[in-house]
């Protein structure tokens, strides 16, 4: 069995949602993950803002602005008095039940609910243009099935047992479809995975059912070796190992979070990702295995880095300084990108700066702190084993005229990281695909 899913701008119109319909019919027994249309979550989030501020008639104007927009998808999308009257009937459910929190005290638990409702319509409405069409299908409810325990994490055994309970109802079936994102908390309250969102959604479901193959599908057809917003020409890759993927998508390459796929990889299931406008095109593959042995296959970058540097004579020779200030690090409930150290100082990178005023205040404690923002972390991934001769020479070489802050090379296998002014991120960018992928 396949898992396929598609995102937001992929059923973000009738024309979309009925592409897509013409891609899940046929062929191996599949579970499509459906996003919200695109921009409904961002819409419902503007609405729970609303409520928040208790603006009780921008709320409700806001909500029936969207209301409106679904009216117009169904004219587009169904052809038949009937199923315009269901997915007319599904609007109309789902608005009133959007609408009621426009009563009562709001709070972010009913948020939660309010968000989830944008991929309970948009599975709907594929369920019931699929039925229109003639083709069966299957919708399988994600808050029957979908849940996470008391540290935010999958349940993965309540999932794969509830999951199959599901599917064994309908023995008949080859297409299912449920909701991305959303999920049930450990006391059954309406919650969503956060993290990586629907494309989690599909590689917790992956791993639970052991699939063939997870797809994921977007608007772009799959990893490039390079960010083509900023650098012109740049080239799909075929294949990349999971390692590399998860390198490429914390440092800044948007296609993935860097979590989503980990439950695939725990279970060695491949993810491939492909383009919705060009179904044809084979994507990118992503296996355990490391292909293209020595070679560079990509650079990205992460903006918003802020690095703070430690200077202290009491480092020198000092066990247990570095526990110190991870500690700090650890208190504030801050993750660290990149670490270089030397006897009298430390530097290191953070991209969360919600507590960087007290994490700062509680550094100078042990020595003095400089704090620089405004940086850049740019990433160049590939087969990068350190005994390998000249593969840093040639990315040093490609920025030579920028200057660099920070460097860590040999902690990965498969990443140099490099710290910039963002200021220099475009030529960064620019010079290491002329040196790395002519």
């Amino acid at each position: 069995m396949l898992v396929l899913k598609f995102g937001g701008t992929s059923v973000g119109t009738a024309e979309r949602i009925k592409d897509v319909g013409r891609l899940i019919v046929g062929g191996k027994a599949k579970i499509v993950v459906l996003s919200a249309m695109s921009g409904t979550t961002n819409r419902l989030l503007e609405y729970a803002g609303y409520l928040f501020k208790n603006e009780k008639y921008a709320a409700r104007k806001h909500l029936n602005s969207l209301k409106q927009h679904y009216y117009s998808i169904i004219d587009e999308l169904f052809n038949t008095s009937s199923g315009k009257g269901k997915a007319e009937g599904l609007i109309q459910y789902h608005f009133e039940y959007l609408d009621s929190f426009n009563r009562d005290l709001f709070t972010h638990f009913e948020e939660k609910a309010v968000l989830a409702q944008g991929e309970m319509i948009s599975t709907a409405l594929m369920h019931y243009h699929l039925e229109e069409i003639g083709i069966t299908s299957v919708l399988l409810p994600a808050l029957s099935f979908m849940r996470i325990d008391k540290d935010q994490e999958p349940d993965n055994y309540y999932i794969k047992e509830n999951l199959e309970r599901e599917r064994i109802q309908h023995p008949d079936a080859n297409l299912f479809i449920t909701q991305g994102f959303i999920c049930r908390d450990v006391f059954g309250e309406i919650d969503n995975l956060k993290r990586g969102g629907s494309d989690y959604t599909a590689s917790i479901i992956g791993a639970a059912i052991d699939a063939e193959e997870i797809q994921i599908w977007t608007d772009i057809d799959g990893f490039h070796n390079n960010d083509p917003r900023i650098v012109k020409n740049t080239t799909r890759i075929d294949e990349l190992s999971f390692d590399e993927v998860a390198e490429l998508a914390y440092f800044g390459a948007k296609i993935l979070h860097p979590t989503s796929v980990r439950p695939a990889q725990l279970k060695n299931i491949p993810v491939r990702l492909k383009n919705t406008l060009l179904p044809d095109s084979p994507g990118t593959l992503i296996t355990e295995k490391v292909s293209g042995k020595g070679k560079i296959k990509a650079v990205a970058a992460k903006d918003g880095i802020s690095s703070i540097r430690i200077r202290s004579g009491r480092m020198l020779l000092a066990y247990g300084f570095l526990r110190k200030v991870f500690e700090i690090f650890e208190s504030h409930k801050t993750s660290i990108d990149m670490i270089t150290t030397s006897e009298v100082s430390v530097s290191v990178t953070i991209d969360e700066t919600e507590h960087l005023d007290a994490i700062v205040e509680d550094l100078q404690k042990y020595g003095t702190v400089s704090l620089t923002n405004d940086q850049s972390i740019v990433c160049v991934v590939g087969d990068l084993i350190a005994e390998r001769k000249g593969v840093a020479r040639i990315v040093l070489n490609a920025l030579s005229d920028i200057p660099l802050r920070m460097i860590s090379y040999g902690s990965s296998s498969n990443n140099i990281s490099l710290l910039i002014n963002s200021s220099d991120k475009d030529k960064a960018l620019n010079e290491l695909s002329k040196q790395l992928f002519k």
